[in-house]
């Protein structure tokens, strides 16, 4: 007798971003005393979901320029080649490696990180929160949550002041906090 492979709760297909209803957000420690917030407004990603977790993918990319601390000064300073260098790294990119199923509703997605023209394996902490149909227009829509954490050293985005007591003005580790709304596979027209 053979064990069930384990499957995203969702129906097979391609499912899209509904960009209107997610945001791709980072945090960073600002003299080790506070977090400094960050977001991106342009992005875009895709899940298939197969029959198994292992033949499910999920692919996204970030606009580098589309960055917001709220701040004009600072955004401008992270375009450069201080840190994201969008001239020449216009894009963010994920490509999933490998789904598993943590606990009920839980998933650890791996995958190939691509920031500033340097690719490295991370892992996100997803949860699943559930489908729901949009009454506006009968949209069926499915909503996760990821957070994970990444070194920005490890991009080659090592740009930092030293502070008189010891440490730096900004941290190494950043947070990533995404909330995210799939939009179901539409039906295929029927002729």
């Amino acid at each position: 007798m053979t064990t069930p492979t384990a499957s995203l709760p969702l129906a097979p297909g391609v499912w899209t971003l509904d960009p209107l209803h997610c945001t791709v957000e980072f945090t960073a420690r600002h003299m080790a005393i506070s977090k400094v917030r960050g977001r991106f407004h342009t992005f875009d990603a895709t899940v298939v979901v197969a029959d198994s977790l292992e033949t499910s993918s999920l692919s996204a990319n970030v606009d580098m320029s589309s960055v917001d601390t709220n701040n004009a000064d600072r955004d401008a300073h992270l375009r450069n080649s201080d840190f994201f260098h969008v001239d020449l790294h216009p894009e963010m990119t994920f490509q999933s490696t490998g789904i598993a199923e943590t606990a009920p509703n839980t998933y650890a997605v791996t995958g190939d990180l691509t920031i500033n023209g340097v690719t490295r394996t991370e892992q996100l902490a997803v949860v699943f929160h559930g489908t729901e149909t949009f009454p506006g227009d009968g949209s069926f829509h499915a909503g996760f949550e990821a957070t994970g954490t990444i070194s920005r050293a490890d991009y080659g985005v090592d740009f930092n002041v030293p502070l008189g007591a010891g440490g730096f003005v900004i941290s190494d580790t950043i947070g990533i906090e995404l909330d995210i709304q799939l939009l179901a596979p539409q039906a295929e027209a029927v002729s």
